[in-house]
């Protein structure tokens, strides 16, 4: 009886030794999952502002936080918990981004305009003085194709980002 009792103190014991190391093993767990987590948020802390200042900066940051959502799942999964949307590029995100980058693209296509039409019109003035010579109207070409040629630049990267920016909408 005395035997017994005795394997019952040790057995409980036991028992009570493993729920208490189990108990720190998770807590252990816990807090390397929010120091990681912290470390997240810091890392891509300054993609959000950079993304909001020039929206191609997305796309350098987006395969990033796709690979780490890879290695970090469940540190991850609470970010986008405590956040209420997809971590660190929700839908919003990047769909303001892209408005961001289109809005940007109108002003300088208004800017670029503005800057050609005056140009032309100050070799077109000196066209009419130099009664249509042919060095004034080579220059007044050289003004179209400049203006053209930086124009279509800007555009493909323009349409390039645009479409990278619509395949990151998560």
């Amino acid at each position: 009886m005395v035997l017994l009792g005795a394997a019952l103190i040790v057995a409980g014991s036991v028992v009570w030794g493993a729920v208490h190391i189990v108990r720190e093993v998770r807590r252990s767990r816990d807090a390397g999952m929010r120091a990681r987590s912290l470390e997240i948020l810091a890392v891509f802390a300054p993609a959000l502002g950079a993304a909001e200042s020039d929206p191609r900066t997305l796309l350098v940051w987006q395969p990033l936080a796709r690979t780490a959502r890879q290695l970090f799942p469940d540190e991850f999964a609470a970010l986008d918990r405590a956040s209420g949307a997809v971590f660190p590029f929700s839908d919003a995100v990047v769909q303001a981004a892209h408005a961001r980058w289109t809005a940007d693209w109108l002003a300088w296509e208004r800017t670029h305009d503005a800057e050609f039409k005056l140009k032309a019109a100050a070799v077109e003035g000196e066209l009419i003085q130099s009664g249509g010579s042919p060095i004034v109207r080579a220059r007044l070409d050289a003004v179209e194709r400049e203006k053209l040629d930086r124009y279509q630049r800007r555009y493909e990267e323009y349409v390039r980002v645009a479409k990278a920016l619509q395949t990151a909408i998560p």
